[in-house]
């Protein structure tokens, strides 16, 4: 017998379980799926077409050629064509009534 206990000659070495703190397993379930199991309850609402805020044109579907400002508090969203003709006021960060 050795001085730290009976030496195991045969079989594997026994798992070594680590102390977890309690918030640790428990919270990711909690935060990211619902009592039922399911993380789709069907809430979801619709997105909202886009709406260039300078000439009204409409899109259905998200575009990336499309600029968001932030004035007032309030997003604004301008057409690919719009954000073109007004780059310069875009850059310089002008309002859109200095445009």
């Amino acid at each position: 017998m050795s001085p730290r206990g009976p030496v195991r000659v045969n079989g594997p070495a026994p798992a070594v379980r680590w102390p977890t703190p309690p918030f640790a397993r428990g919270y990711r379930r909690r935060v990211t799926s619902h009592p039922g199991g399911s993380d789709d309850d069907g809430s979801a609402t619709k997105p909202e077409p886009l709406v260039c805020a300078r000439c009204g044109l409409r899109a259905v579907a998200p575009q990336p050629t499309w600029t968001l400002s932030v004035e007032d508090g309030s997003r604004l969203r301008y057409c690919e064509r719009c954000s073109r003709e007004n780059l310069r006021a875009i850059e310089g960060r002008l309002d859109s009534q200095w445009w």
